[in-house]
């Protein structure tokens, strides 16, 4: 299997990392003061030797064997600013992180094209985007599996994670965390979560240990695509709260990893008896981990990510 040469930017440092275990070399532009994408390697990730920063002035002078688009920027202005007219026409993916937001079922995607592999992270986000005439592929999340951490559960609160919560407003769900943790002990973590009367934010290597402490996890979100902090919890064996909404109508089975409901009184009273019941929370435990190791596993991740570069590339080089 040949090792293929990716180009992509940095948009999602946590998926990025889950990425790049996959055997190729990839190649992330960056440019002075890391502007929005161009941040390379930024810390806080252990990256490997096959993720490499590049100077984004000195993208064309080099080969590539596809390109990998990670967000609007990327496609409508980066690719024309820092690729070669024949750099544009490279096997091209492009990965879209979220549902639609405009409107949830009509809005089109801004990829309209049969030579570009739209890829979507849930089989949720595939349905509700109109993805024209592009070919779609879903990959399920992939995340690592931490060996040296253990779910304990001592601590009896709930853990909420998520960055900038208070000013991503409603559909991140901060109205809902905010009027849960008046009936129900929660810590928040992540990117100004002090502003929100939260811990503050946590490194992503200390995560899995910092987290297996806490009785479960809650994610008060509305309406986003399925976050890794849910699938990373799970991995570690945290019993998931959450609202029954977008793909983690598929990830969470009431009584068996977690509780889901669309009622909030009902969600609360799931979360005072996980806190009650130290027995129940262990129980719920068993079932998210093996869930998540079922799921989320990252040699299927890898191996699905590993067939779409290979089918946009061997497609590319058969019409060629």
């Amino acid at each position: 299997m040949r090792r293929l040469r990716i180009l992509t930017w940095h948009v999602h440092g946590s998926y990025l990392h889950y990425l790049t275990q996959i055997d190729h070399d990839f190649y992330l532009p960056v440019k002075p003061g890391k502007p929005e994408g161009y941040g390379g390697r930024l810390a806080g990730f252990p990256w490997g030797e096959n993720v490499r920063d590049l100077p984004a002035e000195e993208v064309r002078q080099l080969e590539f064997d596809c390109i990998l688009f990670q967000s609007r920027k990327n496609y409508l202005q980066d690719q024309y600013e820092i690729l070669s007219a024949s750099q544009q026409h490279l096997p091209r993916l492009y990965l879209e992180h979220d549902p639609p937001q405009e409107h949830p079922t009509n809005t089109k995607h801004i990829v309209d094209d049969r030579n570009v592999l739209l890829i979507h992270v849930t089989h949720f986000n595939q349905l509700m985007w109109d993805s024209g005439r592009s070919p779609t592929r879903v990959i399920d999340h992939g995340v690592i599996a931490p060996t040296d951490v253990q779910y304990t559960g001592e601590i009896a609160k709930g853990l909420v994670v998520a960055n900038g919560l208070q000013k991503r407003g409603r559909r991140l769900g901060a109205d809902i965390f905010d009027r849960v943790r008046q009936f129900v002990p929660l810590d928040l973590v992540g990117m100004g979560a002090e502003s929100f009367g939260g811990l503050g934010e946590v490194p992503h290597a200390q995560l899995p240990q910092f987290s297996a402490r806490y009785r479960f996890f809650f994610h008060p979100v509305r309406y986003t695509s399925l976050g890794l902090a849910v699938c990373e919890a799970m991995m570690v064996g945290l019993p998931i709260v959450s609202l029954a909404t977008t793909e983690l109508v598929t990830v969470v089975e009431n009584g068996i990893s977690g509780y889901i409901d669309t009622d909030l009184d009902r969600l609360i009273e799931q979360m005072r008896s996980l806190i009650a019941d130290p027995a129940l929370a262990n129980r719920l435990s068993v079932g998210a981990k093996q869930q998540a190791q079922k799921r989320f596993n990252i040699q299927r991740f890898t191996h699905d990510w590993n067939e779409a570069f290979l089918s946009v590339v061997h497609r590319s080089l058969s019409v060629a």
